[in-house]
C-alpha cells in the first residue's frame, strides 16, 4: 500500500516533530505551515499571528504499520486541544488544535476520535481542535526541520519539548522506532 500524508496543528511544531519522529511507520515529518491565505510564508510572519496559518507537521507514514487513528491517539496525548489558539505559553491563532484532513476517511476518523474523546470526558473543557480540509502546505525553514533532535539543550526545548518527548514514550513505547 501507498504511503500517506497527515497533517497536523497542536502549537509548535517544534513538539510534534520530536514525537513523531520516534514512531514506528512514519517515514519523515516535515515542519509547515497551514491554513491561512499568504503564499510562502516565512517563520517570522506566522509567529506574527496574522497570516491565518498555523504551525503544522505533515506526517508520511505507512499505514500497513501504524494507522492516522493511532497518529490521532499520539496527537491528542501530546497536546491540550481545549485551548483556543494557545498552548502552553505560546499564544495565537498560529498554534491553535486542528487537523487537516486529507480525503474523507481522515475526515471521518478525526470526527469519531474526537466524538469518542467528548462522550468519555477525557478532557475537563471542550475539544476545540478544528477539523478542516488540507490547504497548501509550505514548508517552514531548514533549521526547523528535526529542530527537537539537533537542539536539544536549547531551553524551549529542555521545559517544553522534552517533557513531551518523554510522555510520548512512556505511554507509546510499543510504538516507537
Amino acid at each position: 500500500m501507498a504511503h500517506e500524508i497527515a497533517t497536523l496543528a497542536g502549537g509548535c511544531f517544534w513538539c510534534l516533530d520530536g514525537v513523531f519522529l520516534r514512531l514506528r511507520g512514519i517515514d519523515k515529518v516535515v515542519s509547515g505551515y497551514m491554513g491561512g491565505p499568504l503564499q510562502n510564508p516565512t517563520y517570522k510572519q506566522v509567529c506574527n499571528g496574522d497570516t491565518g496559518h498555523a504551525e503544522v507537521v505533515q506526517i508520511h507514514y505507512d499505514p500497513a504499520v501504524i494507522s492516522f487513528a493511532d497518529l490521532l491517539e499520539v496527537f491528542f496525548v501530546i497536546h491540550d486541544p481545549t485551548t483556543l489558539n494557545r498552548q502552553g505559553n505560546d499564544v495565537g491563532t498560529q498554534y491553535r488544535s486542528a487537523i487537516f484532513f486529507h480525503d474523507a476517511g481522515q475526515e471521518k476518523q478525526a470526527r469519531e476520535t474526537i466524538a469518542t474523546l467528548t462522550a468519555e470526558q477525557a478532557y475537563h473543557n471542550p475539544i476545540v481542535t478544528e477539523v478542516v480540509p488540507a490547504t497548501t502546505f509550505w514548508p517552514a525553514e531548514g533549521y526547523h526541520q528535526g529542530y527537537f533532535d539537533a537542539n536539544p539543550y536549547q531551553p524551549y526545548c529542555m521545559a517544553v519539548v522534552a517533557p513531551k518527548v518523554r510522555k510520548a514514550i512512556d505511554k507509546f513505547s510499543a510504538k516507537l522506532k
